[in-house]
This record gives C-alpha cells, sequence and structure tokens, in this order.
C-alpha cells in the first residue's frame, strides 16, 4: 500500500513537486511506483494559457477548483472548466488550456510518467526511453 500526504510533500520531498512556465505539479504518484499510471495535482495560475500535446500519454484531468476553458485544436470546439468537470484525453488531443482563475487539477497520465519530464517545443512529453 502505498500512503502519500500532499502537505508532506510539499514541506519535505521537492523532487515530487516541479513547475514550469505559470504551472506547478505535484506528482503523488510516479512511474517508479509501479502502479501503471501517475498522479498528480497540479496548479495553473490564473490569466495563463497552456497548449500540450501529448501524443506519447494518454491524460484525465478533473477540475477541484478554479475556472477556465479547453480547446481542442483539430476541431477548436471549446468547453468550460469548473469544480466537476473532468476531461480524457483519449486520442493525444492537441489541445490549449486557459485558466480564467486559478485552477487546481487532479491528473493521471498512461504511461506513468518518472516525474523529470519537461514539455518539449510540440507541447508533448517523450518516452522515459525516448
Amino acid at each position: 500500500m502505498i500512503v502519500r500526504d500532499f502537505n508532506n510533500i510539499i514541506e519535505n520531498d521537492r523532487e515530487r513537486v516541479v513547475s514550469d512556465a505559470q504551472w506547478s505539479s505535484v506528482r503523488m504518484l510516479l512511474a517508479n511506483d509501479g502502479m501503471g499510471f501517475s498522479f498528480h495535482i497540479t496548479f495553473l495560475e490564473a490569466g495563463s494559457e497552456h497548449t500540450f500535446h501529448y501524443k506519447n500519454h494518454f491524460e484525465s484531468v478533473y477540475c477541484m477548483e478554479g475556472k477556465g476553458s479547453i480547446t481542442d485544436l483539430a476541431t477548436g470546439e471549446t468547453h468550460e472548466i469548473k469544480p466537476g468537470v473532468m476531461y480524457a484525453l483519449n486520442e493525444h488531443d492537441k489541445h490549449t488550456l486557459r485558466a480564467e482563475e486559478q485552477l487546481v487539477m487532479a491528473c493521471c497520465f498512461n504511461p506513468p510518467i518518472t516525474g523529470k519530464e519537461v514539455h518539449r517545443e510540440d507541447g508533448s512529453y517523450a518516452l522515459e526511453d525516448s
């Protein structure tokens, strides 16, 4: 059984806290935990806009706090993001996420990430062995 305290990670396990331009993510579960997925709590700054394209990963995201929108860049369709809304990138969807207010999101990745990834220029993460 794996039990982790979010607040303890923030205070004592900085290796599991990753930040980039206008977002930060607390990596609660990673690839080396052996669960087959990773789980993160991610914070996106109010007023920020992010374009991602996870070509090598599936992601599902649940909004816990804040307000924003997500646009599917293939279709142009935009959806409201608010507490209680979940979206899943089941087709490796290239998307733009906009935070009108700070967004607090619970995210799962499959395959799991290692925690050391950085977004590449195209908005994706490389696979661990890439």
